[in-house]
């Protein structure tokens, strides 16, 4: 959708639209446009329409489902996207208006939020984002089970959105495009975790739970001169610790919108920055262990989906490189993935 409906915004107000994921059933359209003479951003959510879309993709009626419709406007509405890990020095957007339509959709007015965007965060950004992540991680080890009352957060994210991904088996780990850029050891490791990924999902089973936004990642990202401040609050729910820390590092360069030389640094920034948020909750040694099984379990299936796709449409959405590229590109991302998986099938 080009613009905003005109009920919405009326022609004359500007309306400039955002990048996001057109492939996800809930999100009608994101735009940078005014409210009552102010700068916002209006996100349009839609309920489930029955096949369009994806199925992969499909918004859900079900308030457990790990792509529930309405669980981005609750988590407004209520003041947890606000509040939650307010005490870590990590805010949310202001609400300016939630407006239920005639048609069933659901218009989100949020006031614009000023500062750099994820994909320009320094090292130093990444380490203190991460402290507070294991801060908020550490206030709800022992409270997830008063987020009961709540019955839209997910269920289950983890579990739930890892298994939805399309992969058909047999995997071909051997196609040509994955041959000329990832060498036979890295295919192994990832053909390993991908059988293995039961096995790593268990393994997730046992860590400690806290509450996870479960898309961190630098589009999700404002640094403000306040703090970070977290967008789209879509997939928030309980999961194990390690989960929001190792999306952090892996998501931030799957697209190549981050310099890959960083990835490094980046990985020992937000290992070394988190662990220090949740020291004086959880043994150092586990939360980096929780970092590397969750990583793995976050992107077991992302290999297979590639090589499933490979020779034909690229299907990315944030990743404009074309897909030898992509293959390359992902190479030293997917090697790090597959080192971490080693730790979660041991």
């Amino acid at each position: 959708m080009a613009r905003p409906p005109l009920d919405l915004v009326p022609a004359e107000v500007p309306a400039q639209s955002l990048t996001h994921n057109p492939l996800n059933g809930v999100t009608g359209g994101i735009w940078r446009t005014r409210r009552d003479g102010r700068p916002a951003v209006l996100k349009l959510i839609t309920p489930p329409t029955g096949g369009t879309g994806p199925a992969h993709w499909a918004a859900s009626a079900d308030p457990g489902h790990w792509n529930y419709w309405r669980r981005e406007v609750e988590a407004y509405r209520s003041g947890l996207a606000s509040t939650a890990w307010s005490g870590a020095g990590l805010a949310a957007p202001d609400v300016l208006a939630v407006e239920e339509r005639p048609d069933g959709t659901v218009a989100l007015w949020l006031a614009e939020v000023d500062g750099r965007p994820g994909t320009a965060g320094s090292m130093a950004d990444f380490a203190e984002l991460a402290r507070r992540l294991g801060s908020a991680h550490a206030d709800w080890l022992d409270r997830t089970g008063t987020l009961s009352r709540h019955d839209w957060l997910a269920r289950d994210w983890l579990r739930d959105y890892t298994l939805s991904r399309p992969v058909t088996e047999p995997v071909p780990w051997q196609h040509p495009v994955a041959a000329a850029a990832w060498p036979a050891p890295l295919r192994d490791g990832l053909r390993r975790l991908w059988d293995g990924r039961q096995a790593v999902l268990a393994a997730t089973d046992q860590l400690p739970h806290t509450l996870c936004h479960h898309d961190v990642w630098p589009n999700n990202l404002i640094f403000t001169d306040a703090g970070p401040v977290l967008l789209d609050w879509s997939f928030v729910g309980p999961g194990p610790i390690g989960e929001d820390a190792a999306n952090l590092v892996l998501d931030t360069f799957f697209d190549g919108l981050v310099d890959l030389a960083l990835l490094p640094d980046v990985a020992d920034a937000v290992l070394t920055g988190y662990v220090e948020g949740l020291r004086a909750a959880v043994d150092p040694a586990l939360v980096a262990r929780a970092v590397r099984i969750t990583g793995a379990a976050k992107y077991f299936w992302l290999a297979p989906v590639m090589l499933n796709r490979a020779g034909g449409a690229t299907g990315q959405t944030y990743d404009q490189r074309d897909e030898a590229a992509i293959f390359a590109g992902r190479r030293t991302v997917l090697e790090l993935l597959a080192n971490w998986s080693v730790q979660a099938l041991d």
